[in-house]
Order: structure tokens, then sequence, then C-alpha cells
């Protein structure tokens, strides 16, 4: 019966599915779940911190302003951050939780906000286990995770019983405040999973040991919660489907769970993948789209699920890419997290046929999974309204108040400040020396790894014809030219120019600059000194190793799993295999003059990915180097030793040596405009080069043109730093560690 009723239910889907516009048809689809909820379309955003789950005074305003704005763009089903269940699974000390009945008011403000619209939301109820940062962390057993600071207190069989009454507890407060259910977060290594994977469960009761006894903790926490809640609020559980850690769940464990989970009682069933110490990137803009759905599909086509419909994550950030995984067979639902952070408003244009519009989600994690370890608001690289939509508004300005604006350049800095400006009303020129548009993108683009930056120089063409800008390609403009042109304000966003260190032969013919090499300018021989071992320096060394005979593993699903030693038959006991490394097609020394380790200062989510990669490609990193001068025998080189001792005289005998010793900011017409009396600002490089920042170039150009007709020239804005931010930043710095 209860197979009937499920292909019935899919045929009535697919009929639905016909009459809206076949390119998103099953995107697009509502889905009924067996609660009786009904989701307008196939698109959760999945759950991600950002900072905005912890009141502020009471209030959970800037949350439920940043869930509504997803609301409004078109998301069938919202998913919170992460929420305790109590205190001892906090993520971080005084992080969200909800516990109590005082913590309902500020929730509902959320909830309201969110079915002003078509939309339904989750809370996800997260206990860190031993991933939480503070000393109170339990687990199943008194295991230091790799990447925690404190070794967590086992749970007593008590202990355990009570925590599963937290978790019952934490959904029926959630149902109090208009959540339309929960999900339960079963995988990436937090508490549920470490019951689950015997690499973290040792413990000897009826909680630990055999599968059985170690999934109990599962099954039990949604039995409890479904009789806590009743059959009329949505449960989805969030099940780690690949782990890839040593020690994790074998394929038929997790089949079974899956199969127990329904069981008991859930309406969706989630897909995890990986533990947070996992050593195989998941998310990273490396990543292919899309390139885990196949792990889905796999528990799918199992047949063990009657009415459960399955969502498959990670890296899906366009449309086409979700249509086509659902139209396959994959998985039911797509989930998205990062994807609407850059645009809120994804659903909707793909459904309005505006997918040139789109500001896709490049997987940087710079401005989001990064913010959040920095204890800084979650918000997009591409798109610096995202969580700070209280705050930082392009208003429409008052006719009176429209001004003549020219930007100078076009890169990241110049093109947001543009379309801005213009957005809100006022007449902008845009200025750009090139033939095209993007600036320093055009050389992060062509990296093995980063292809997703061409989407932005796409999105910025598509809104600078939108807004109305008047764009001036091949143009380079004068002071002079810009003083007698009238404008009441001129924004200076002409970035840098590479700089060129003081070493003996740096002009000889063997050295180029990293703007020559990703610029296309051919690179001959087979071994290259990289001189500079900051985000470019490492950019440049992977597009040096990377043999251009067959395509990113980037762009190759198949070619990526097989680098990074994943089990695509997830046969083997949390999905790993060893990694096959490809032979580089070059030899690459990369050398900075400081000592200790290359690419700390690199993103704290996604340095190790970067490191990693360049072993695999069996660049040698140097530090502590000297340079000495370059000549016919290659570049002259002592190294320093870490500690003490006399330096390492060295000829790296190498075809070329590519500068990547920084940059300097070109800034050359901004005193003849001051002079003049014109207000005029910098932003980008031109305001401050160091290294390159997309993320500041474009939040200083967003911010700047919300205000731009009342800013007082010269002033500089920038993103606020939270005052827990910036202790943090402080205390490592004093410490001298480095968390990445």
């Amino acid at each position: 019966l209860l197979v009937t009723s499920f292909c019935k239910a899919a045929k009535m889907a697919a009929a639905v599915a016909e009459s809206i516009a076949p390119r998103y048809s099953h995107m697009l689809a509502p889905l009924e779940l067996r609660c009786g909820l009904t989701l307008a379309n196939r698109v959760i955003m999945g759950s991600m911190h950002t900072g905005l789950e912890e009141a502020h005074n009471g209030s959970l305003h800037k949350m439920a302003a940043f869930y509504e704005a997803r609301a409004k763009g078109g998301c069938g089903l919202i998913v919170t951050g992460g929420i305790a269940p109590s205190r001892e699974g906090w993520v971080s000390p005084f992080a969200a939780k909800l516990t109590t009945q005082s913590e309902v008011e500020p929730h509902r403000e959320v909830t309201a906000a969110v079915h002003q619209y078509d939309s339904k939301i989750l809370m996800q109820i997260l206990h860190s286990g031993r991933y939480g940062y503070h000393p109170l962390n339990v687990a199943p057993s008194p295991i230091k995770a790799p990447i925690g600071w404190f070794t967590p207190r086992a749970l007593s069989s008590a202990d355990v019983s009570r925590t599963i009454d937290d978790y019952a507890r934490s959904a029926t407060l959630a149902k109090d405040a208009g959540y339309d259910g929960v999900e339960i977060m079963g995988s990436e290594g937090y508490l549920i999973n470490q019951f689950i994977a015997s690499r973290t469960n040792k413990r000897t009761d009826e909680w630990g040991g055999s599968f059985e006894n170690r999934s109990r903790f599962a099954t039990e926490i949604v039995k409890r919660t479904r009789a806590a809640v009743g059959d009329d609020f949505a449960i989805m559980f969030r099940l780690s489907m690949l782990d890839l850690v040593e020690g994790g769940s074998s394929w038929e464990e997790t089949v079974m769970l899956a199969k127990a989970l329904e069981d008991e009682g859930v309406d969706i069933i989630n897909t995890g993948i990986g533990w947070h110490e996992a050593r195989i990137p998941t998310i990273a803009t490396s990543v292919p789209r899309g390139a885990f759905s196949w792990v889905t599909r796999k528990l799918k086509e199992e047949g063990v699920l009657l009415h459960t419909p399955l969502c498959t994550t990670n890296r899906i950030n366009l449309p086409e890419t979700a249509e086509s995984i659902l139209r396959q067979g994959d998985a039911d639902l797509i989930s998205m997290a990062r994807p609407f952070l850059a645009d809120p408003e994804i659903v909707n244009k793909a459904a309005d046929g505006r997918e040139e519009e789109i500001n896709v989600c490049i997987g940087c994690n710079q401005a989001c999974l990064d913010h959040t370890f920095k204890m800084m608001t979650a918000s997009c690289l591409v798109n610096p309204l995202s969580g700070y939509e209280t705050e930082l508004k392009l208003e429409p300005v008052a006719p009176e108040n429209k001004i003549k604006v020219a930007v100078v350049g076009g890169g990241c800095a110049g093109l947001a400040a543009s379309c801005a400006a213009a957005e809100r009303g006022h007449d902008v020129t845009l200025f750009e020396a090139s033939q095209e548009i993007g600036g320093q993108f055009n050389f992060a683009k062509v990296v093995p790894g980063k292809e997703e930056f061409h989407e932005t120089i796409k999105y910025f063409n598509s809104r600078l014809v939108l807004s109305g800008v008047d764009l001036k390609l091949n143009t380079t403009v004068t002071a002079e030219e810009l003083i007698a042109g009238g404008y009441d304000r001129v924004v200076v966003a002409t970035g840098v120019t590479p700089r060129v260190p003081n070493i003996p032969g740096i002009d000889h013919s063997k050295v180029m600059l990293y703007s020559d090499v990703l610029g296309g300018a051919p690179v001959h021989g087979k071994s290259v000194a990289v001189i500079g071992a900051g985000g470019i320096g490492f950019d440049v060394a992977e597009y040096l190793t990377h043999d251009t005979s067959h395509a990113a593993t980037s762009l190759d699903t198949t070619a990526f799993m097989k680098e990074w030693g994943v089990d695509m038959s997830n046969t083997t006991r949390g999905g790993l295999l060893e990694p096959v490394d490809s032979l580089p097609a070059r030899e690459v020394f990369l050398l900075q003059r400081k000592k200790g380790a290359l690419g700390t200062g690199l993103g704290k989510t996604t340095g190790w990915i970067h490191r990693a990669t360049l072993r695999k490609k069996a660049v040698k990193m140097l530090s502590g180097v000297e340079y000495v001068k370059v000549d016919d025998a290659g570049l002259h080189i002592k190294v320093h030793p870490k500690k003490s001792g006399p330096a390492i005289e060295q000829i790296l005998d190498v075809d070329h040596v590519v500068v990547c010793a920084g940059q300097e900011s070109v800034t050359g017409i901004m005193e003849p405009l001051k002079s003049a009396g014109v207000p005029a600002f910098e932003i980008g490089g031109a305001e401050h080069a160091g290294e390159l920042d997309a993320k500041r170039a474009i939040d200083q150009g967003t911010r700047l043109a919300a205000v731009i007709e009342t800013a007082e020239a010269g002033a500089v804005f920038n993103q606020p730093i939270p005052f827990a931010a910036d202790f943090v930043r402080n205390a490592r710095k004093w410490s001298g560690r480095n968390y990445s």
C-alpha cells in the first residue's frame, strides 16, 4: 500500500511538473511531505551558521530580515543555522540555543517573516559534541577532535537519555515558535555522527559496540522527537552518507540507518558529506558542481525508502545544475546554502527566465565560512548585502539628490560601486582602460579550480546593462578630463600593479610577473621558481603545475574523486581510497622571505586545500629565503634555517622566475582631483594594495555607493568588525597561533 501511494504521489508530482515552464519543471514542482506540509518547490536553503542566530538585545530581528529576503526570493524551504539543544551542545560559548520557553519569543519574528511568502522554515537542532569550542563539550567517548580545543567528557548512560530528551524539548519549543519543523543534524562529525561511527564511539554499553547500539542514539532522538511534536510537524534528518574519515560508517550501515529513520517518522533525509575533520574538499570552489549527488542517487537506488524524499547537497550553485540532478533522478530535493548568500532571488530569477541576472556563488568561503570561524557575521564576497539586510541598503535616491558620478577602473571595486550607485538612481559613467571588465578577477579565473570566477564577471556585465551604467572600455581617462566633465563625485578604483622587488638581475629575460603568466604569456621550459607565497603565489604555482592536456579536476567529478581518494562505489568504510596524484606539468619552487610554514595567511577553510594540492603536485616550498640575484644560471638564493645557524646558499636552475611579491596601488589621478576640489574616493586596491582582496573591494564599493551623495570626500567605508571578532583576531596575533 505504501509503495502504491508513493508511486501515485510521484506521478502526480510529474504531472504538476509538466505544467511548469519546462526549463526548470522538476526544480519548481511542489512536494507534499508525509506530515502534510507542502513545499512550493524542490529548493532548500541548507543550514549554515551566519552569526545572526545569537539574539542581540533579546532580538533576532537581523536573522528575521536575512531569512525573509530568501523567502521572498522564492526558496521553498529554509533551514536555520544550528541551534543547540543544551549548553553542552554549544558550538562555542554563548552560541545560539533553544532550551527554555523564554527563548521562544525572538524566534517568532523569524518564522513570521518567512511565512509572509510561500516558503517554509525548519530550525536545525545541532549538538556539537566533541566539536564544541568550550570546556563543557561532551561525546560518546573522551576522544579529542583533531580540530578541537578540548577533550570531551564522556556521557554517562543517564546523560545520553537526558540529551535525547533535550532534542525533543528543543523541537517542541521550535514548534511553539512557529517553525514548520526541525532538521536534526546527524552528519558532518557532530554528536549524533560521533555516536554512529566506531571512530569516535568506544562505548561498551547499550549505546556502543554493535552498529545497532551505535545507531540507537540517532533513532531514539527521532522517536522521542516525533512523539513530542506530533505527526503534523516536519522532521528532516541530515544523514552522513559519506564520512570521508577512517573508522566511518560502511554503506550497508548507512542504508540500514536510513530505513530505520524512515520507520521512526522522518519526513526528509538530507545528505551529509564528510566530517569537518576530513581532509577532502567537499564544498570549496575546486570541487566540481554537484560532485556528490551520486551518493544520494546510490541511496535512492537501494529502494529501501518507501515514502521519504531524499535531498542532495554540496556545490550546487546554479538552477541548471539543480534541474539536471533532479531530472536524472539523483534526488527529490536540492539543498543550496551559500548560493542564497550570493543571491537571495536565485529561485525567482530562474523561474522568470532571468538566469543572466543571478549572482552566482563562486565557492570561495572567504566571507561566509571564514567569517564564521573569525566570529564575524557571515556574508558573501560577491554580495556584501548578505547578512547586513537591516544595515546596508541600496535605497532609491530622491530625484533632487541625484548626482553625476565617474568611476575609474572596471575591476571588482569599480564594478560594485558603479552598479550599486546606478541602481539607486545616480548617473554613472565607468571608465576602463582595457578591453574588458573584471580587473584582477581575469587573472584568478584562469587558475585551475577557480573557473567559477567567470560567473562573477558575467554577472557584472549583465548588471551594468540593467542598471544603466555608461561603460567606456579601452578608455584611459585623465584627471583633467574628469575635472572638465563636471562630475559631482569621482570614485578612483584604478587597482594595483605588481610590485617588483629590488633584486640584482630582476630585469633578466628569465623573469616574468604574475600578471604576464596569468595573462596568457607563454611559459617555456619545465622548471620555474615563484617568488612570493601569498595567495597569488599559490595560484601561480597551481596554474604552472596543471597539465593543460586534460581538464582541471574541478571540472571532472571522476578525476576529482580519484585525485582525493574518494571511493565512488562506496564499498570501503568511510568511502576512502588511496589518492592518485597526477604528474605536474612543471617542477615548481614556491619561495617566501619569512620563516615558517607557507600559506598560513590563506583562507581559514580553504588554505589547507591549496597547500595539499601543491604537495600533490610535488611543489617544493621553501621559507626563510633571501634572494641574491638572477642570472643565466638561474635564481641564486640563501635559505635561512627556522631557528639558528648559517644560511644555505643554493642556485635554482630554473627556466623562469615568476614574481608574486605583492602589489602597489595605482593612484595617480587622486591628487589632481583633490587639488581641484572634486570630491573623490579611493576603493579596492587603489585604497589599499596588500594581498588582492576582492571581498574588501566589492564591499567598499557597495558601501560607498549606498551613501555616495552625502559621503565626505576621501572617506573609506569598510565592513564593521564585531568586538568578538576583533578580540579573537588580536588574541591570535598576541599568541602567535594560526588556527587555519
